[in-house]
């Protein structure tokens, strides 16, 4: 199956010029959190754009601002400066409205200096407002302004003009263009594992995913709830025990606070982004903060995981710092197998981001987790199973009527979903329900992921 490559395009500007705005429009979706704050953007967010045939992928970057780099805007400036190594072009957005401000004629001075094609865009273009900013684009130096309205859409297709003699003659030649169906993607093992990481504010998942990276692509720090956008990056992890490469997309999320503490818009925002993110993950790694062990809200992130079909792992971080380990893992697994009594034995590791202990473990385990999410069972088999389940404890019959249970199949994966056919099933008791579910788990090799359990009566209300 052939790799999409794309030519990169970084687009680059100081705070709220509308660079998210413009990079929504250009991928067609709303994936960049926008909101009339400047600041909104802190790392780098990646989507498949397109603009009248030519394809590229569009990175979207933090505002640039004049300050210290150790400060938070700093480091957010470095990373926008990276994004631009081993970009094929850069949209560089200034608010026409507004007119140029010195910072943008900084950036613009920063541009010249690259070895990076330039394309100058004046957002805000909309009506006749923006007529003097755009006159003023041409003192840059970075060739003609393209006036747009990134917001209203108006003035995007002339982008294309001014882009495709830098991309053209980058555009893939190969791709697959359509995503794999349910049955592919169950037997395409090589497939990218989508592995999402979850938790708490300051539990350190953009400090992991900088370890696995071995670069420091997530903007970290002490200040607490610094990612704001869920961010997606695909890597490539070699499994220890075979020595094989194996392709991960990781997705960095918001850090998740109780809602009743989530007063800020942005950051309901932030948070609906995440959950968001499990959606298209496989797995999703609810990390926690050693220091702080399990709290309520981390039960409440992992039920609205499994809740959502997904496969779940938990990770203690922050492990090279933890007091009384020993006690404080075990503390936790029981807490976990109370606390998630609905999916008991949900994988649990002790890592440490700062110095990538257990890390490899932990991915290896979640590729087998997503092989079990991912299983089939052959109808025989499933059939037997069913068979000696129904032998060995046998459906009750309340009030002297008997519940039939006649077959079952599987309907699906990703998560498994299995149905049962059968009479009087309206009369069977939930506990009866979790014999089968907690049998289908235990015999039929899928572990400790989410499965789904339906049962189905026949149409004809007097077969019996």
């Amino acid at each position: 199956m052939a790799q999409r490559k794309l030519p990169k395009v970084v687009i680059i500007g100081r705070p709220n010029v509308g660079k998210s705005t413009l990079f929504n429009r250009l991928v067609g979706k709303r994936l960049a959190l926008v909101d009339d704050q400047p600041g909104v953007t802190r790392d780098r967010r990646m989507g498949e754009a397109g603009l009248r045939g030519l394809e590229f992928e569009a990175v979207d970057t933090a505002g640039w601002e004049n300050e210290d780099d150790a400060s938070l805007p700093g480091r957010m400036r470095a990373q926008t400066q990276v994004s631009l190594k081993d970009a094929d072009a850069a949209l560089f957005v200034y608010d026409s409205r507004a007119g140029l401000t010195p910072l943008d004629e900084e950036i613009a001075q920063w541009l010249r200096e690259q070895q990076v094609p330039v394309v100058l865009i004046a957002n805000k273009a909309e009506g006749n407002a923006g007529q003097s900013g755009i006159l003023e684009g041409y003192a840059l130096g970075l060739g003609d302004p393209v006036p747009i309205s990134a917001e209203h859409g108006e003035g995007v297709a002339d982008i294309y003009n001014a882009l495709s003699p830098h991309i053209a003659d980058r555009q893939p030649t190969t791709a697959n263009l359509a995503d794999p169906t349910e049955e592919e993607a169950e037997h395409d093992e090589t497939r990218p594992l989508q592995l999402a990481i979850v938790g708490r504010p300051n539990a350190g998942k953009s400090t992991l995913i900088n370890r696995l990276l071995g670069e420091d692509r997530m903007l970290t720090g002490p200040e607490a709830g610094i990612t704001r956008d869920s961010i997606a990056i695909d890597w490539r992890w070699t499994h220890p025990g075979d020595g094989d490469e194996r392709t991960i997309k990781l997705i960095d999320t918001a850090g998740m606070r109780k809602r009743a503490k989530v007063t800020d818009k942005l950051e309901k925002l932030s948070v609906a982004d995440g959950l968001r993110a499990v959606d298209y993950a496989e797995v999703v790694v609810l990390l926690l903060d050693a220091t702080r062990g399990l709290e309520v809200q981390d039960l409440k992130i992992a039920n609205a995981v499994i809740e959502e079909g997904r496969a779940l792992m938990i990770a203690i971080n922050k492990w090279d710092v933890a007091e009384n380990a020993s006690a404080l893992f075990n503390g936790v697994r029981m807490a976990l197998d109370e606390g998630l009594a609905q999916l008991k034995g949900v994988p649990l590791f002790a890592v440490s981001a700062m110095t990538g202990k257990g890390l490899d473990p932990m991915l290896a385990a979640a590729f087998d987790l997503r092989a079990a999410w991912s299983r089939r069972v052959p109808t025989a088999a499933l059939n037997r199973w069913f068979d000696d389940a129904l032998a060995a404890n046998p459906p009750p019959a309340p009030g002297g009527k008997r519940i039939k249970l006649r077959y079952i199949t599987q309907v699906g994966t990703r998560p498994p979903r299995f149905v049962v056919f059968g009479t009087r099933l309206s009369d069977l008791p939930k506990s009866y329900e979790r014999y089968l579910l907690n049998g289908i788990r235990r015999e039929l090799g899928f572990g400790a992921v989410p499965v789904r359990l339906n049962l189905k009566s026949p149409k004809n209300p007097y077969q019996s």
